[in-house]
């Protein structure tokens, strides 16, 4: 039975509430392709989306609040800060990976997927995960079931159709890319992870995938059809990763 690993990203799931036009064309999508490919399973991993940063938002105003009231320092570095926040965007990804989950019904029965190293069954067609723990996104929760069930691809699914040389909304001279090594992209992306932090494919999740030699390949959530496109191993529209 071959795998497939789509990190679905929590701004195609909730962009700030569910977007259940996306969840009904998506689920459709794949239940279709599921069915016209019996070799094949799918693990899809959730990423937070909305509800991450308007809670992480909202817990950073909180201790804006405080500092500027003279409360008690309740935090000794930012790096606690920032995995309290972790701990926040990771119940988010579980609440959307819920909702996937529930989307596919008996075609994913296996609880959610929450720490990847520890999974050792996969029954159904569809295995669906969330969020594990801080210091990295749920790219790298599929990079690291990829591992495990030896996929050798990773479909990144989010709101930007291609990887840019820069930040287009930033950069008027940024350019889309179709392919790009390992290394160009690291050094795009850089070695840290912040929770929240906005990048194509989050840092850590990069290395790892380097380390295994995996493809990313990475492409815009909305567009139903490119998605199956790549699926069915076709042209596609996309930043190929590798």
């Amino acid at each position: 039975m071959q795998t497939k690993v789509l990190s679905v990203g929590g701004s195609i799931i909730a962009p700030s509430e569910p977007d259940t036009e996306f969840l009904s064309g998506f689920s459709r999508m794949i239940i279709d392709w599921l069915d016209t490919n019996p070799e094949t399973r799918l693990i899809l991993v959730a990423g937070g989306g909305g509800p991450a940063r308007i809670y992480q938002g909202a817990f950073r105003e909180l201790e804006k609040k405080r500092s500027e009231a003279g409360g008690k320092k309740l935090y000794d570095s930012d790096a606690d800060l920032n995995t309290a926040a972790d701990w926040i965007g990771i119940m988010a990804t579980r609440i959307n990976a819920q909702l996937l989950k529930a989307a596919f019904g008996s075609l994913c029965s296996q609880s959610i997927v929450i720490d990847p190293t520890k999974v050792t069954d996969f029954t159904d067609r569809i295995l669906v995960a969330a969020g594990w723990k801080p210091g990295f996104s749920s790219d790298n929760d599929a990079v690291l079931l990829a591992e495990r069930f030896s996929a050798s691809t990773v479909v990144n699914l989010s709101n930007i159709e291609k990887v840019y040389t820069d930040d287009p909304r930033k950069n008027p001279d940024a350019k889309p890319l179709d392919n790009i090594s390992w290394t160009d992209f690291r050094k795009m992306v850089g070695d840290e992870w912040v929770p929240g932090k906005n990048c194509p494919f989050d840092p850590i999740a990069s290395k790892k995938a380097e380390s295994l030699g995996l493809t990313v390949i990475c492409a815009s959530g909305h567009d139903i059809k490119n998605i199956r496109a790549i699926l069915d191993g076709g042209t596609y529209v996309g930043t190929t990763i590798k």
